[in-house]
C-alpha cells in the first residue's frame, strides 16, 4: 500500500451499489471515516451494512448542510452523474471530488494497465489478465467486469500489476489516476444521456492518458479519426493497431496474421485462425492486449500461448460445442441489433439464427440486411418475433425461411433439425432478454444447455 495520509478523514461515498460499498470497506481500513450516501430513498440498509461489514453511517434521501460542511472528501460511484446539483455543491465548495478508480490509485501499489473505450473493453480486458496472469504471479483484473477496483488493492506489493477496465463514468472525476500502459479500443456514439455531446464524451475517454509520460504507453485505433488525432499530442510514447492496414510502427492484420512492428523488431505474433474468437472487432482486441502484455514484459511466447488459448468472454459469440458438424455460438449479450450485426459478421460459416425477445423499440432492417446470404434460416421468439419477421419480408428475406418458436428449446430443436454439416446455430437476438428470461445471462445459460443436450 502508498502512503495516502487518509487516517480521520470524513470520506462521503456517493452510491450504494457494489463499487460503493467496495470503497467504503478499503477507506475503514485505511483509517478514513466513511459514511455511504444515496439520493433513492427505498434502500435496504441492513444489507448495506452487511456488504460494508464496518458500522458505517448510511445517508438517504437529503443531504444536510451540517453534512456537507463536515466532508473533506466525495467518492463517486460511477452510476451517479456529476452534473447534479449536490456534487456541484461539493465541487463549489472547494471539496475534492474523486471517482473510485482514483481512490483505489492513490492507495494502491505496483503497476495499472487500463482498458477503456466504446466497444470491446471487457473482451480486452479478459484477455490480457489471462496472458499477464499465465506469467506474473501477482495480478487483479478489476472494475467494471465485476471486482471492484477498491477491493483489490489494500493488499498489493509494488510488484503487482492491475489490469483494469475503466468507463467514461470513472474517467470524469480522476485526479492523479495514472496507468503505466492504456488502450482506448474506439470511440462510437455511446453514453450521450450522461456526457451530453460527443464532445465532452471523446474529452472524458481521453483523460485515461492525461497523467502518463515519456516511459509510458498508449495503445490507440489508427482506424479511429479522433483517436488517430490524439495520438498526435498525446503525453506518452503510442501504439497504434490497425485491423484495415500495414502500419510501419504499430500491430496490425495483414493476410490473416497479427503482426507487431517496431524499430528493432517485426514478429509474426500469431495467425487469426489459431484463434478461438472469430471476426475482425476480436482480432482488434486481440491486438490491443497483445500491445500491452508485450509492454509489460510478457514473453511473445507467452502471449502466444494465452491468445490460442482465450476461449472469450461468456455470452459473447462463445462458442458453446459442436454437435452432428454444426457449430452452436451463444452471442445472449447481443441485445440491441448494432451489436448482434457484429455477431453475424464474425460467423465464418452458413448460419442458422435465433433472435428476438423484449421490445425495446428497436429497427431492424439493418440488421436483416447485414445477413448478406450468411444467414440460411431466422428462427424467431419472444415478443418481437412478429415484427422482426415483418421487417425480413420486407428487406427480401425468404419468407419460407422464416421460422416462428414459442420458446428457446424449441427454436434450438427448429435449428438442429434444419442445420446441415459445416453449418452453424447463433443465438444473438438483437433484443432485451425480459419478459422470458430474468437477464441474457440466463438466456445464454439455457442455449448451452439445450445444446449441450442435442444427440452427437
Amino acid at each position: 500500500m502508498k502512503v495516502h495520509h487518509m487516517e480521520g478523514k470524513r470520506v462521503l461515498v456517493f452510491g450504494a451499489g457494489k463499487s460503493g460499498t467496495a470503497a467504503c470497506r478499503l477507506l475503514h481500513r485505511i483509517g478514513a471515516i466513511p459514511y455511504l450516501y444515496d439520493q433513492k430513498t427505498d434502500q435496504d440498509t441492513d444489507a448495506i451494512q452487511a456488504a460494508i461489514g464496518t458500522d458505517t453511517e448510511i445517508v438517504l434521501g437529503e443531504l444536510t448542510e451540517e453534512k456537507i460542511s463536515r466532508t473533506d472528501l466525495v467518492v463517486m460511484s460511477p452510476g451517479v452523474p456529476c452534473d447534479i446539483p449536490v456534487v456541484i455543491r461539493f465541487r463549489d465548495s472547494g471539496i475534492p471530488v474523486w471517482s473510485e478508480i482514483e481512490l483505489a490509485f492513490r492507495v494502491g501499489s505496483g503497476n495499472v494497465l487500463a482498458i477503456t473505450g466504446t466497444n470491446g473493453k471487457t473482451t480486452t480486458t479478459t484477455l490480457l489478465g489471462e496472458i499477464m496472469s499465465a506469467f506474473y504471479p501477482e495480478v487483479s483484473v478489476v472494475g467494471n467486469i465485476g471486482d471492484p477496483y477498491t477491493d483489490a488493492v489494500a493488499d498489493l506489493s509494488d510488484q503487482a500489476w492491475t489490469v483494469a477496465e475503466i468507463s467514461s463514468f470513472q474517467l470524469e472525476t480522476i485526479d492523479t489516476f495514472h496507468p503505466a500502459g492504456s488502450v482506448i479500443t474506439n470511440i462510437t456514439e455511446d453514453h450521450l444521456n450522461r456526457h451530453h455531446t460527443m464532445e465532452e464524451y471523446i474529452r472524458v475517454k481521453e483523460r485515461i492518458a492525461e497523467n502518463q509520460s515519456g516511459e509510458d504507453l498508449c495503445v490507440l485505433n489508427y482506424e479511429d479519426d479522433v483517436l488517430r488525432k490524439f495520438g498526435e499530442n498525446a503525453p506518452c510514447k503510442v501504439l497504434y493497431f490497425s485491423s484495415a492496414r500495414a502500419l510501419e510502427k504499430g500491430i496490425f492484420l495483414e493476410d490473416g496474421v497479427i503482426r507487431l512492428r517496431d524499430d528493432k523488431r517485426d514478429i509474426q505474433v500469431v495467425r487469426t485462425d489459431e484463434l478461438q474468437l472469430l471476426g475482425t472487432h476480436n482480432h482488434e482486441n486481440y491486438m490491443c492486449a497483445i500491445a500491452l502484455a508485450d509492454f509489460a514484459g510478457v514473453p511473445m511466447e507467452q502471449i502466444r500461448k494465452s491468445c490460442k488459448a482465450f476461449k472469450g468472454v461468456a455470452h459473447r459469440i462463445e462458442f458453446v460445442g459442436e454437435k452432428r458438424g454444426v457449430r452452436y455460438y451463444n452471442d445472449s449479450k447481443g441485445t440491441n441489433p448494432d451489436a448482434a450485426i457484429k455477431a453475424i459478421r464474425a460467423m465464418n460459416r452458413p448460419t442458422l439464427l435465433i433472435g428476438g425477445g423484449y421490445d425495446k423499440e428497436s429497427v431492424y432492417d439493418e440488421w436483416i440486411r447485414s445477413f448478406e446470404g450468411k444467414v440460411r434460416y431466422l428462427v424467431l421468439i419472444g415478443q418481437t418475433r412478429e415484427k422482426i419477421a415483418e421487417t425480413a419480408k420486407q428487406c427480401g428475406f425468404p419468407e419460407d425461411h422464416i421460422l416462428l418458436c414459442d420458446n428457446l428449446e424449441e427454436a434450438v430443436h427448429t435449428c438442429a433439425e434444419r442445420a446441415e454439416e459445416g453449418d452453424a446455430v447463433l443465438l444473438s437476438p438483437a433484443c432485451a432478454s425480459w419478459g422470458q428470461f430474468r437477464n441474457y445471462e440466463e438466456r445464454g445459460d439455457l442455449f448451452r444447455a439445450y445444446a449441450d443436450r442435442l444427440p452427437d
